[in-house]
């Protein structure tokens, strides 16, 4: 979708009360308002306890097919609300013409039901290619039959066989032990080798080599998508995941669909640019990946101030690489502060990354959450103390949302070329009346800078979208001129003919380091 605009909508932190859905129920107008055009819903899953509070955000998924409609571990409903909740919010979606995508989790199972006895070997954690014990008898949760649901929607009981691994088991406690099954003693081929084999992430280990597996796993796809009519995925954990199993499952699901489903794959790989664009070359193109680079990049330089030089943050990044492929973002639920991945992005320079994202061609971006609407919630500290976290909605992220739908058309022209200093221009598009802006931001003092934004808005006057700047700038005959910006933020120059009042609120830069 030209123009698109993605967002996360959840947190890991949500509020354990059922109103996620609702929420989104009644944002959806404003959502497409504002150009948004889809939204990556967290799982809607039942987990292994019905609404944890902030332990896992859904992801210790236990059945698939309970959206919050039985009760099981605890409760009906899930984290988020019920099912006829969810089920009403992808409706307003729709409505909305904003599409869906759910995230999906075909990596483990949490939870079971009983415990079964099956044979199994310890592995080292550091190499799980290494076994420190023999083969042994162990006893674990494995057996899952799902008592509250009654075999409704799918008769499909998961046993030992359809695991690889487990993370417990009553007779040798705690620790990685891999099953011992008719799929062999090995854990499945992954493309990613960290730790020895990367297949081992948490709790039940799908075995994705067990055909009875694979084939209900299609079967719950389909049904998935015959209820909601979803019109993309976020595919977690796939670093985890054999790729020949989610190559298969995935044309598998664009068939039955009859649609080219969008998919955006987690392969956090922040430091291994490449290794994200090999996944997804050894993929075929069958999906995107978040850029783990870029989001790095934005961190670091929120981090430095004016030492860091923004010149090259686009290198080593996947939207340089692959910008049909990549997924950008300023920050995620996994990087926000107090979880294990925390990069957070200072908040003085989040008006500048979202301008990276949302104001240039390359890339599809993603919309967090609390950038929109702001979150309290109180996490636990590496020191296993307790901290009140505070994050602020960004001032001009709703003014910006509307600049990418009105202005950024056309051709891109780039100088990005200075430590402190970058803009680009988009020359605007025929049939988009009034389009085009030239971009600034300064990580320093006040910037200055000659850009050409084209020749077909020669004799035009341009002010500052932001008014962070009150100059007007008369566009030369060779439709080129000098353009502005503030220390520490952002400008949108646009025709002063289009511009439309916006509030001047910004935050305050933090100290800039000279």
């Amino acid at each position: 979708m030209e123009n698109g605009v993605l967002i996360q909508y959840f947190h890991w932190y949500y509020p354990d009360d059922g109103s996620l859905w609702d929420h989104l129920k009644a944002h959806c107008s404003e959502l497409s308002s504002l150009g948004i055009t889809a939204v990556w819903l967290p799982p809607a899953t039942k987990g292994s306890k019905a609404h944890a509070g902030n332990e896992t955000a859904g992801y210790d998924i236990y059945d698939h097919y309970d959206l919050g409609e039985f009760d099981q571990k605890g409760d009906t409903r899930t984290k988020y609300g019920t099912r006829d909740q969810y089920l009403q919010a992808v409706e307003a979606a729709h409505g909305a013409r904003i599409q869906v995508y759910p995230d999906i989790l075909l990596n483990h199972k949490s939870g079971g039901d009983e415990t079964e006895k099956f044979m199994a070997r310890k592995v080292n954690p550091d190499n799980r290619n290494e076994f420190i014990s023999d083969p042994q008898e162990v006893e674990g949760f494995t057996k899952f039959n799902f008592p509250g649901r009654k075999g409704k929607y799918s008769p499909f009981v998961w046993d030992f066989h359809c695991f690889s691994g487990i993370d417990y088991t009553l007779n040798a406690g705690n620790g990685i032990f891999k099953i011992l099954n008719e799929y062999g003693e090995h854990w499945e081929d992954i493309l990613a080798n960290e730790l020895g084999n990367y297949d081992y992430l948490m709790f039940n280990d799908i075995d994705h080599r067990n055909p009875a597996v694979v084939e209900e796993l299609k079967r719950w796809g389909k049904w998935y998508h015959n209820l909601i009519g979803f019109e993309g995925m976020r595919l977690d954990a796939i670093k985890h995941i054999s790729l020949n199993f989610l190559n298969g499952w995935l044309d598998y699901m664009r068939e039955i669909c009859g649609r080219d489903l969008f998919v955006v794959g987690e392969y956090w790989a922040p430091s291994q640019p490449k290794d994200m664009i090999d996944y997804i070359r050894a993929s075929g193109g069958r999906m995107s990946l978040f850029d783990a680079s870029l989001q790095l990049h934005f961190h670091e330089a929120s981090q430095q101030g004016a030492g860091y030089d923004l010149s090259r943050v686009f290198e080593g990044t996947l939207v340089q690489a692959d910008p049909g492929h990549s997924v950008t973002l300023v920050t995620n639920h996994d990087t926000q502060p107090m979880q294990s991945l925390e990069s957070p992005v200072n908040p003085w320079f989040r008006p500048l990354a979202y301008a990276m994202i949302l104001l240039r061609q390359g890339g599809y971006p993603c919309l967090f959450f609390t950038d929109l609407f702001g979150a309290e919630y109180t996490g636990k500290g590496s020191d296993g103390k307790d901290y009140r976290i505070r994050m602020e909605p960004i001032p001009l992220l709703r003014e910006m949302l509307r600049a990418r739908l009105k202005y950024c058309w056309g051709a891109q022209r780039d100088w990005i070329d200075h430590p402190q200093c970058i803009g680009w221009t988009r020359e605007g598009a025929e049939d988009k009346k009034g389009s085009g802006c030239a971009v600034l931001m300064s990580s320093g003092g006040d910037g200055t800078k000659h850009m050409e934004l084209g020749i077909r808005h020669a004799g035009r006057t341009f002010a500052d979208l932001f008014r962070n700047r009150t100059e007007k700038i008369s566009i030369g005959e060779d439709g080129q001129a000098d353009f502005l910006c503030k220390a520490g933020s952002v400008s949108i120059w646009v025709g002063e003919d289009t511009l439309t009042l916006v509030t001047a609120s910004r935050g305050t830069p933090r100290d800039l380091g000279g």
